[in-house]
């Protein structure tokens, strides 16, 4: 069996991980209703859910020094459907809270190990097949608001709806896992990382390049997870009908599809850091547009280029660190990367959900969020200037 099967399945994979992650997001006024939470509670399970997909990285690296890569892949699948199956269950906000962060586990295992190895699958191509197993990933995001919306207008009630959500991807996650182990188990699997083996010596020596892109995705990452997990009560607050607001969201998630398939092209082609920068530089131009416009016409219009630059960074980013770091230290290295930057964009949706309880605007909040990308990126292009970011 070929490695574009196992691929294939892959894809399929990230798709029902991500989906695991952003799902939550059009959920949130429906959490609010059913238990009567308040934002700051809300924002408070949606930072759990990536937390969760930040505290195993670190591990799951180490793992990756012992174990072949499509094994963890498989116990993510594993964990994934446990987790959706216990979020289906919940009988109240704390018990959906702990499947959260199940949830955001077995996505954190995933990246690590499915990342790695489709680099790996095809070494000469890391931009091409990094863009195309993350255009899956940005599809569960695009599908995420339809696919609540479905399942809400299906349900007898809302709270049969939000359930139905969770069981569907249980079964997914159960079904794809035993396909992903049948295409594993017969195809040609790769052998570039068998010298990764010292987790805290891939650490030391690739610390310019893991520093550089905690920096860089894990700031910006931080003010993203903020604006999109509030994004469709962000469009209520700025006049835009409840069906409309949800569903803005897909507008933001539909724009990064492409962002993927041209931003991995360009990522191959252009100098990776100041690729980079140009592309953090357009996300905080975005953020300032999108505080500034009001209106049904021109909110859609710059979410869709919001989406459009803030998924660009994402390809980029896992292009320069897969294709910078070597094989002896490229899992190793990109699983130190991928746990500090997620731990330091968990927080964004607590803080925002924190602020707005506290009595700010969202156009504050982000407007504040972007001043600070500013300054990040003038360190970051001084940096440049003196050479000190690895190319």
């Amino acid at each position: 069996m070929s490695r574009g099967r196992l691929f294939g399945t892959l894809c399929g994979a990230v798709f029902l991980v991500n989906m695991a992650r952003v799902v939550f997001a059009p959920l949130l006024s429906e959490f609010i209703d059913t238990f009567g939470i308040g934002e700051a509670t809300a924002g408070l399970l949606v930072t759990l859910v990536w937390v969760g997909s930040a505290a195993p990285r670190l591990p799951v690296g180490w793992v990756l020094t012992r174990v072949p890569r499509h094994y963890v892949v498989l116990a993510a699948g594993v964990v994934l459907t446990l987790a959706s199956t216990f979020a289906t269950l919940a009988p109240g906000i704390d018990v959906l809270m702990i499947a959260a962060v199940g949830m955001g586990l077995a996505s954190g295992v995933y990246f690590i190990a499915g990342n790695t190895l489709v680099s790996e699958l095809f070494p000469q191509t890391v931009g091409r097949v990094m863009g195309i197993h993350g255009t899956a990933s940005q599809l569960a995001a695009v599908s995420a608001a339809p696919f609540v919306t479905v399942a809400l207008g299906l349900g007898i009630e809302a709270v049969a709806g939000w359930r139905a959500v969770f069981a569907v991807l249980a079964v997914a996650a159960a079904l794809l896992t035993a396909l992903v182990f049948l295409t594993a188990r017969g195809a040609d699997l790769p052998e570039a990382g068998a010298e990764d083996r010292d987790l805290l010596g891939a650490a030391r020596t690739e610390w310019r390049t893991i520093l550089t892109g905690v920096l860089i995705l894990g700031v910006a990452g931080f003010v993203w997870q903020g604006v999109f997990n509030f994004y469709e009560l962000y469009m209520l607050d700025k006049g835009l009908s409840p069906y409309v607001a949800r569903n803005a969201l897909t507008v933001v998630f539909g724009a990064g599809v492409p962002a993927f398939l041209i931003s991995d092209r360009l990522a191959d082609r252009l100098p990776h850091v100041p690729y980079l920068l140009g592309v953090l530089a357009a996300f905080i131009a975005c953020l300032f547009a999108l505080v500034s416009v009001s209106g049904l016409v021109p909110l859609l219009v710059v979410s869709a280029v919001t989406g459009y630059v803030i998924h660009s960074l994402f390809p980029a980013m896992d292009t320069y660190l897969l294709d910078t770091l070597p094989d002896t230290t490229r899992g190793s290295a990109y699983a130190v990367y991928s746990a500090s930057m997620m731990i330091v964009q968990a927080a964004g949706s607590s803080v925002v959900g924190t602020l707005r309880g506290a009595g700010f605007a969202y156009d504050a909040v982000f407007g504040a969020a972007a001043a600070g990308l500013v300054v990040l990126l003038l360190g970051m292009m001084v940096a440049q200037r003196a050479s000190w970011l690895p190319e």
